[in-house]
């Protein structure tokens, strides 16, 4: 199979751009039993191939990434898309470190569970299979080019990634390191497929070609995941907002509370994973609050408060009903006093995106309500929200993170990018 040659241009026709998209969607559905019926072991040579491939083409994605940072500085890209946007040897080597924990995950393609003999004398059981070809539009991240591919080789899966233009340069690069690797494993390079132009029309055109693609996965604002979820015409697997909440209890460990709550805001703001609502039991605001408000202070963080919290910390703005629902992805947080953990888990009903929010409490009962009420897709106790991730998960990496209730949900690792069909055993029963 051939790979993708296309130029990058911003100006083509929509005509154009429709079917030049057709043609990678072809390539990518072609190539798409290939890695279906791959063994472990060849998909797991691409791997390793990859991530030594990644580190030896490190100078040339940095490079190519200060491309795009400077333009991204140039057009004045807000201080969370920059962050987002940066590659350097360190995030480099992350991203080869990633890939290596994908291919040391077991392959769960063919894998039988539930196997079981009915009055009959059947076996029906159920067998784990690929998606087929997965779509993936994200923004910012050029870091997701890699874990996306590295997650849909080793599941079996064909991809077409399509990032933004302000990483345009890096996901080239990137996805150049990616096919070079897939032919020195003998797999078809058109197993990934990075979009290298950055019309727009391409989203649309990818949203409209469910012949190609079978499922797609928006990574990025919610302008974006909101667009695809509407006009996708194929199943989407998507999350709108990381509106994380941290809930410090009045049975929290002191320790505990301020080591977390200050992790899941400071440890990394544009990520959305990040706290952005901290709420604290009225029982203990009036001491733990003003403590919070110098640990954030270094910092630089905004604090914006309800009535009870500006009541306490008087030098800080009112949180307006928009802040309660803003994921800011930067130096912002929203802080309310609540009336226990009933008046926590009703704020979280109310405002949450359904991404994930932790309790703070050495009360076990507190701790077992909280996490059976709270319906979010992680739900977490004494620990940092930054942890809903695939990497500490155990995935090795993921495709993003769904606050969909179906199919897959949190972390989408492995596993959410394949489906199950039934599988019957049988020895010459008729009915």
């Amino acid at each position: 199979m051939q790979d993708i040659a296309l130029a990058a241009d911003s100006s083509a026709s929509p005509q154009s751009v429709e079917s030049r998209m057709r043609a990678v969607g072809t390539r990518a559905r072609a190539a798409a039993p290939f890695i279906a019926r791959a063994e472990t072991g060849i998909k797991n040579a691409a791997l390793y191939a990859l991530a030594d491939a990644l580190l030896e083409a490190q100078d040339a994605i940095v490079a190519a990434n200060a491309r795009d940072m400077k333009a991204a500085r140039d057009h004045k890209l807000d201080s969370a898309l920059l962050e987002r946007l940066e590659l350097n040897p360190d995030r480099v080597q992350a991203m080869a470190d990633g890939v290596r924990q994908v291919a040391d995950l077991p392959d769960p393609v063919g894998s039988i569970r539930e196997l079981t003999q009915r009055p009959s004398g059947i076996e029906v059981g159920r067998m784990r299979v690929p998606l087929g070809v997965v779509g993936i539009v994200f923004e910012s991240r050029p870091n997701v080019t890699a874990d996306a591919a590295a997650l849909c080789i080793k599941s079996g899966n064909a991809c077409v990634l399509r990032g933004g233009s302000e990483a345009l340069a890096s996901n080239r690069a990137i996805g150049e390191v990616i096919q070079r690797a897939l032919r020195a494993s003998g797999l078809p390079a058109d197993v990934v497929q990075v979009v290298p132009f950055s019309d727009r029309a391409a989203v649309g055109a990818m949203l409209a070609m469910p012949d190609c693609i079978d499922v797609l996965i928006p990574r990025g604002g919610r302008g974006l995941v909101a667009f695809v979820a509407e006009h996708a015409r194929m199943p989407v697997i998507k999350h709108l907002d990381g509106i994380c909440h941290v809930y410090i209890d009045a049975d929290a460990d002191h320790d505990k509370a301020i080591g977390i709550a200050v992790n899941a805001k400071t440890q990394r703001f544009g990520v959305c994973n990040a706290m952005e609502t901290l709420l604290v039991d009225a029982a203990i605001a009036p001491t733990l609050l003003p403590e919070l408000q110098k640990r954030y202070a270094p910092y630089h963080i905004e604090l914006r408060g309800c009535e009870r919290t500006c009541a306490i910390l008087t030098d800080i703005d009112s949180a307006s009903e928009a802040d309660w629902r803003t994921e800011y992805l930067g130096p912002t947080l929203s802080i309310a006093v609540v009336d226990g953990v009933d008046g926590a888990m009703a704020h979280i009903a109310r405002y949450s995106s359904g991404h994930t929010e932790s309790i703070v409490t050495e009360n076990y009962t507190t701790a077992r309500r909280f996490l059976r009420e709270v319906d979010s897709a992680s739900v977490m106790v004494n620990a940092s929200t930054r942890f809903a991730d695939g990497f500490e998960y155990g995935l090795g990496a993921e495709i993003g993170i769904s606050t969909d209730k179906f199919h897959a949900r949190g972390p989408v690792g492995l596993e959410g990018l394949t489906s199950e069909k039934w599988i019957v055993y049988g020895d010459g029963q008729v009915r």
